[in-house]
């Protein structure tokens, strides 16, 4: 069960980190212990299926980024724009505008409903500035090794795969020295509700601190 907010201020997380660090499993224990969460990659495959949107994509790249139903077909459209910050820059240009209006309803909403705060899992959290929208960001901390295995077995992934994805985003080191907390995710998970915990509370006295 969620923790209910009680006289806690509302606060609003961004995560970060390498590919396969676990976000997802960090922004599931945030949302046991009250958040609501905003997936932005979710938001994404929503946003992509707006007719809007899909006349939008292809007047930038072509019925290529389409499959044979008509839908937006991610891979095409990450082949597309990858290598390219001209593509990538369009992209971003026409989704990142309405998952901004989203995530600011869904923000919304939380607060209406007494949330603990909310949580945003975005992939590209530093590179799209949504950091700007957080009051603190967690940067999530795992292993290469483990983040290896875990793309190559529930990605497909091979090291060279993930390398690549990795050269297109900000440094981890960079990524780490802009967020606020550092969260190590080894894989145990009762470990990692601890360290949430003792990282919330101290989040908390921050934003209660004059």
């Amino acid at each position: 069960m969620p923790e209910p907010h009680q006289t806690r201020e509302f606060l609003i997380l961004g995560l970060a980190g390498g590919i396969g660090s676990g976000k997802s499993a960090v922004a599931a224990v945030l949302g046991e212990l009250g958040f609501v969460v905003s997936d932005s990659d979710a938001g994404a495959r929503e946003v992509l299926g707006r007719a809007d949107v899909i006349q939008e994509l292809v007047a930038a790249f072509g019925a290529g980024v389409l499959d044979a139903d008509g839908a937006p077909n991610r891979q095409a459209i990450a082949d597309a724009v990858f290598g390219s910050d001209d593509a990538r820059r369009t992209l971003e240009l026409i989704i990142h505008p309405k998952l901004h209006d989203a995530r600011a309803a869904l923000i919304a909403r939380a607060r209406d409903d007494r949330a603990r705060g909310v949580v945003i899992d975005a992939p590209l959290l530093f590179e799209a500035g949504v950091d700007a929208e957080c009051d603190a960001v967690i940067f999530v901390d795992t292993p290469r090794a483990e983040r290896l295995r875990r793309v190559r077995e529930g990605r497909g992934w091979s090291e060279a795969e993930l390398d690549r994805r990795e050269a297109a985003q900000l440094p981890l080191d960079e990524k780490r020295s802009r967020s606020d907390v550092v969260i190590a995710n080894g894989g145990d998970l009762e470990d990692l509700r601890g360290r949430l915990r003792t990282a919330l509370k101290a989040l908390e006295t921050r934003k209660n601190s004059p």
